[in-house]
């Protein structure tokens, strides 16, 4: 089980040389077809509690006409004159209320493709607990946290298959105190978990 150092500098530096260091191929919910996909970026928010870190989540609301009720990680298009980090900050700090400067990027995922055509690139950041958040009310239901344990416990992973038009695809899901984490989300979990956790099946690229 990976056990994250405690104090910020090195939890910091830890993932930030194991995010540099293991470069996995891009995946995603659909092979590559090689049509244009919109560049988009996500925070994967790490919160250093005391009793163990954990990643921040949103619930989007019942209302929104794409990936209502869905849960997620905060996030959007990156706009042309952004970083995926930058667009990760921006769209956390809209959507839940915290300020960019309170978040410390320490790297990146593999990008991750989904079926809505977006090439999404996993920002991986740090903050210390005591931030407050204000929900984007027209796109976020809530926000809560899972311990980061359970997310890099590859037994609390399932498979979730889908009978597209064209293809059968296969991508994962966790449940979560009866929060139901699939899709690119979990997905990207996985990314998490081959990353920081696994020692084979681990595909090195150039």
């Amino acid at each position: 089980m990976l056990i994250l150092p405690s104090h910020f500098d090195g939890a910091r530096d830890w993932l930030a040389k194991r995010l540099d260091t293991v470069k996995l191929a891009p995946t995603g919910d659909v092979a590559p077809s090689g049509e244009a996909t919109t560049p988009a970026a996500v925070l994967v928010p790490i919160v250093l509690h005391d009793s163990g870190p954990t990643v921040l989540f949103t619930k989007r609301t019942d209302k929104l006409a794409k990936h209502a009720g869905q849960i997620s990680f905060p996030g959007g298009r990156i706009e042309l004159d952004e970083t995926p980090e930058q667009a990760a900050l921006r769209e956390t700090e809209e959507e839940v209320g915290i300020a960019a400067q309170l978040v410390m990027p320490v790297g990146r995922l593999a990008q991750y493709v989904t079926i809505s055509g977006y090439r999404v690139t996993p920002v991986v950041g740090l903050l210390q607990p005591g931030f407050e958040m204000v929900l984007q009310a027209d796109e976020v239901a809530e926000a809560f946290e899972v311990p980061l344990a359970f997310l890099l416990d590859k037994q609390n992973f399932t498979d979730k298959i889908f009978n597209l038009p064209e293809q059968r695809t296969v991508t994962y899901a966790l449940n979560w105190q009866g929060r139901i984490i699939w899709g690119a989300t979990a997905g990207m979990l996985m990314t998490l978990y081959l990353t920081l956790c696994s020692e084979t099946d681990i595909r090195e690229v150039d």
